[in-house]
């Protein structure tokens, strides 16, 4: 029987154990978008992990979302992340950078720029800004011609990503962000190719992944899918046949792997895995919502055929979290007050358990 704690092969990665430490927007790093020293001594604390996924980076200036978020679309961001990548390895783990396009969750308070979308279309709720939440701000539609730049914009990332050292990349194509934009029904309302029918809804999200994985292999490319999330109001319609019909057009890629997120019924989600023949990463808990992932669900997911299984929270407060599911210990609570707080605190703070 498979458990969390069997090794992996992930593309040419030989992981030691199956659990994955899910992107999670931590707010550390500096105005300009330069990775720390806190940042690496962060994801160095967790380097037990199988697999680290990074927070959002953002692969372009008009591509970010929060302020305080890091990025890969300039040298000096490059060079920032090397000492990133450089404490991880050290510390015997392997990382890789996600790659987040906001879309039309930004605001001009931010960036210095209007946001770009499929359609101008705003998205539902406030947005950071570094004033403070603000409504939500109306995007600009991209012309036809503007959409392969966009798409680009993650190959160009992940070559940045490599140069700093990481062992790959996740396109971030969940949670309401620019391809989870691409793919809906209500935040795309295009009538060109890259909008209206299912394969014109899925376009952005296939040409995005291909041209990472010219740029960078397919074995160092994954992507992260939320299907009928409805996060930052983005909605979708029929659902089993567009992820199915993405699921199609990306498997002759041979992409490291594809991360669900359980935000849909579990029918369609076994059925996606189904439909999927390689590496399937499943986050059995709903972003940001009442119950993290737990042993239990996890193990549950492995048996219902997750080749890996991704932990978020669990994660901030547990830096050891590999070692306390392993020997069942307790799992630390996590002080949401200091998720976005910026500083050290509830950041660096969190110790491994303490045997008695």
């Amino acid at each position: 029987m498979t458990t969390l704690f069997d090794r992996y092969q992930l593309g040419d990665l030989t992981l030691p154990n199956r659990v994955v430490m899910a992107p999670m927007t931590r707010v550390r790093a500096t105005a300009d978008g330069l990775a720390t020293g806190s940042m690496a001594s962060y994801y160095a604390q967790r380097a037990s992990a199988g697999l680290i996924v990074t927070e959002g980076v953002q692969p372009s200036l008009v591509g970010q979302s929060n302020p305080g978020t890091p990025g890969l679309h300039t040298e000096q961001q490059v060079k920032a992340w090397r000492p990133v990548t450089d404490a991880v390895h050290t510390n015997g783990g392997r990382i890789f950078a996600q790659l987040m396009h906001g879309g039309r969750v930004s605001h001009p308070d931010t960036t210095g720029r209007q946001p770009v979308a499929p359609s101008a279309v705003p998205a539902v709720g406030e947005v950071f800004t570094p004033t403070g939440p603000k409504p939500a701000p109306v995007p600009r539609a991209l012309a036809t011609a503007e959409v392969p730049e966009q798409a680009r914009s993650y190959a160009e990332a992940a070559r940045r990503a490599l140069d700093a050292g990481f062992d790959g990349v996740e396109l971030h194509g969940a949670n309401g962000y620019l391809i989870s934009q691409f793919l809906s029904s209500n935040a795309n309302l295009r009538t060109d190719a890259y909008g209206g029918s299912v394969p014109n809804r899925i376009r952005f999200a296939v040409e995005a992944v291909t041209a990472t994985v010219d740029a960078v292999g397919a074995g160092r490319t994954g992507i992260r899918l939320s299907p009928g999330a409805g996060i930052w109001g983005v909605q979708e319609t029929g659902i089993p046949e567009l992820y199915g019909a993405l699921l199609a057009e990306l498997a002759p890629l041979g992409l490291a792997y594809v991360h669900l997120e359980a935000t849909t019924d579990e029918e369609i989600l076994l059925g996606l895995r189904a439909a999927w023949p390689g590496t399937l990463v499943v986050n059995p808990a709903f972003p940001m919502g009442p119950v993290q992932t737990d042993k239990a669900a996890a193990v549950r997911w492995l048996g219902l055929g997750a080749d890996l299984i991704s932990f978020g929270r669990a994660f901030i407060a547990n830096p050891d979290l590999v070692e306390r599911l392993r020997q069942d210990l307790p799992i630390a609570e996590t002080d949401q007050q200091t998720w976005y707080a910026g500083g050290d605190t509830g950041y660096l703070t969190y110790p491994a358990y303490q045997h008695r």
